[in-house]
């Protein structure tokens, strides 16, 4: 009976030892998908939109995003209802239909993001891609602050301190992009650095708010992660082709809503529209500081790319920046230190994680900016 007993525990053990193994090389995986996802969409938005000939319509590309989402979380949906078509076209019904005024509170998210969206193809075609990465972590700061204004969190000393030295980071960037903007951006005549700097701040504003708002509605409704995704982007392509009928429509109507789309456009577009929820799913098995850590990461990475790719000039000043920033990103990842503060931490950490409806949808996290993010 001890010697039965003695290998169940050893059993146990060795279970325990694989299953410790497994979800350390799931943590680097995950590092690894967060790392590429976060800079392969910043620079080849950066190549497609710098590249000679014709250019595609971004606003088209804005809402073929967002269907390709919606028919992917719909996709999903089916899969939880076992492939029932019945069964989720009813459940789809009253969660968006019968339920409309909760539905309808998704529009003015819906509505920001599509906006955001927008801004980021404006922003990475007027402004080198390692500058635009940097000052796009300004969304960290925004996101915080709305935070402690809506959701009445605290943050640590820590991470307040890690806000300043993110501001001053870009501050710096900034300083020395003014001064050089003649090699920081790569000779366009069509490229406006400042056209770029207003579009990341307002990209940046408008993440921060919208993601604070999703979360408080999230908060307070029952709805999974993937019918609110649904309802976003029913809302996000609505709104995305009234977008594209003000921008572009004569356009469009003359050449084409695909016109100028490549296989590298096509590429842009489906990091952009799988790119969030791909990381939802790997954030599972990243914690904040590996987050944090991709993040940084990516910044190095989109930076040493962008010198190769579009002759990018890296000076003193931008690697005194840019490293604020790394470090900044990384400060704001730990968690607090204090045990009784521990119930504040993960409050904190709700943005990027909420809470939804079920066990089995705990690892499919909302992501609150475009994909990429």
């Amino acid at each position: 009976m001890a010697g039965g007993n003695h290998n169940t525990a050893r059993e146990e053990k060795a279970t325990s030892r694989g299953q410790s193994e497994a979800n350390r090389r799931l943590k680097y995986i995950s590092l690894a998908v967060l790392v590429v996802q976060n800079a392969s969409l910043i620079l080849s938005i950066r190549y497609v939109r710098t590249l000679p000939g014709d250019r595609f319509f971004t606003t088209s590309a804005v809402v073929m995003a967002e269907v390709l989402k919606v028919l992917t979380c719909l996709l999903i949906i089916l899969l939880q209802r076992r492939f029932n078509v019945k069964d989720t076209v009813y459940f789809l019904v009253d969660s968006i239909m019968f339920q409309y005024k909760d539905t309808l509170k998704l529009a003015v998210p819906s509505l920001i993001y599509t906006l955001q969206n927008n801004l980021q193809y404006v922003a990475i075609s007027n402004l080198p891609a390692a500058t635009f990465q940097v000052t796009y972590q300004l969304k960290i700061l925004t996101t915080a602050l709305f935070s402690v204004l809506m959701l009445r969190k605290s943050l640590s000393r820590v991470q307040w301190v890690s806000l300043l030295l993110l501001f001053a980071g870009v501050a710096i960037v900034q300083v020395q992009q003014e001064g050089n903007k003649e090699a920081s951006v790569s000779g366009g005549s069509n490229q406006n650095y400042t056209v770029g700097l207003v579009a990341v701040v307002i990209s940046c504003l408008s993440s921060g708010f919208a993601g604070v708002y999703f979360e408080k509605i999230l908060k307070g409704s029952s709805a999974s992660v993937w019918v609110r995704n649904v309802q976003l982007g029913i809302f996000g392509t609505a709104l995305g082709m009234l977008g594209l009928w003000w921008n572009d429509g004569a356009a469009i109507a003359r050449r084409g809503f695909l016109f100028g789309y490549t296989d590298m456009v096509w590429a842009v577009i489906f990091n952009q529209a799988f790119g969030g929820l791909l990381v939802a799913v790997v954030v599972k098995y990243a914690d904040n500081i590996l987050k944090g850590f991709a993040t940084s990461f990516s910044i190095v990475v989109s930076t040493v790319m962008s010198v190769y790719l579009f002759g990018f000039h890296v000076d003193l000043l931008f690697t005194a920046g840019a490293g604020l920033v790394i470090g900044a990103v990384y400060m704001y990842s730990l968690p607090k230190a204090t045990a009784s503060s521990s119930s504040s931490s993960s409050s904190s950490s709700s943005a990027a994680a909420p809470r939804t409806d079920g066990p089995e949808l705990e690892a499919f996290l909302p992501k609150a900016e475009p994909p990429s993010d």
